[in-house]
């Protein structure tokens, strides 16, 4: 593999790198842009190494490029695509945050390479404290997202940050001390005030936003009134399968949970 095969996303924060004329702008290793950082090796995907850069906060880009938040390209990039996004914002913020021992302040150094002297991909990373030995790795968060049912609707909520209109499943993070079950009976109480029964795993997803790892559930109704907290949940309601609102991009687990739910033509047992 030659150089020209390795190919870098430019992150800021949140956000990446676009061509105002449409589509992501891809950097290559061997030519990197001058507004770009040192790269971060994320792995090789289709035949190719990929890695990511942050954008250097003193130089501009050029006209013909702009920066897009990852959400806003949910609905037009390839699954494929998304997941190596996801990697570029945490590859990039791990080398960001972990340039100094949280023990002791000295500067960190990579960790070991591979035993056949591959770079680590991104979730094998590790920044190492040459002074006092303290290694530190990539660490995920986990969060639940619970479809909640009651006969033939499911609960669906609106939180403050989604566009206008927009409705999902209940989610939120695990807490230190609670198993993922308690963690979606808690998060459903909280933020909407109903209680649950008859969890049931669903699936999982990598989620870039938070950098963690949603795990999906279904649910069936067992008490509370619908009363939405006001601060993470503004609106809620139950909804039948042909009258849904503007739902998450079908790329999500949110809507695979959504979508099972349509599919199934009687109440979940």
């Amino acid at each position: 593999m030659t150089t020209n095969d390795e190919l870098v996303v430019i992150v800021r924060e949140l956000d990446v790198v676009v061509e105002r004329a449409g589509g992501l702008f891809l950097g290559r290793r061997d030519a990197l842009p001058p507004f770009a950082d040192s790269p971060v090796f994320l792995g090789r995907f289709e035949d190719r190494g990929w890695y990511a850069a942050r954008a250097r906060r003193d130089v501009e880009l050029p006209a013909e490029l702009a920066f897009a938040s990852v959400r806003s390209l949910f609905s037009e990039l390839p699954e494929p695509t998304l997941h190596i996004l996801g990697l570029a914002l945490a590859g990039v913020e791990f080398a960001e945050t972990h340039r100094h021992c949280g023990r002791c302040g000295t500067a960190t150094e990579p960790g070991a390479a591979a035993p056949d002297g591959r770079e680590p991909s991104a979730g094998a990373q590790t920044r190492r404290c040459p002074s006092c030995g303290l290694s530190a790795h990539p660490r995920i968060a986990p969060a639940v997202i619970v479809l909640v049912e009651r006969e033939d609707r499911v609960l669906l909520a609106r939180s403050a940050r989604f566009p206008p209109g927009r409705f999902s499943a209940v989610a939120g993070f695990v807490e230190i001390g609670e198993s993922l079950e308690q963690a979606a009976a808690r998060e459903v109480g909280e933020e909407v005030g109903v209680q649950i029964r008859d969890l049931k795993y669903f699936g999982s997803q990598p989620w870039p936003f938070g950098r963690s790892l949603m795990i999906g559930f279904s649910a069936t109704y067992a008490g509370g009134s619908l009363t939405p907290d006001g601060h993470e949940i503004v609106e809620a309601g139950w909804f039948s399968r042909d009258r849904l609102p503007d739902l998450p991009p079908k790329v999500s687990i949110a809507r695979r949970l959504i979508d099972a739910f349509v599919a199934r033509s009687t109440p979940r047992a």
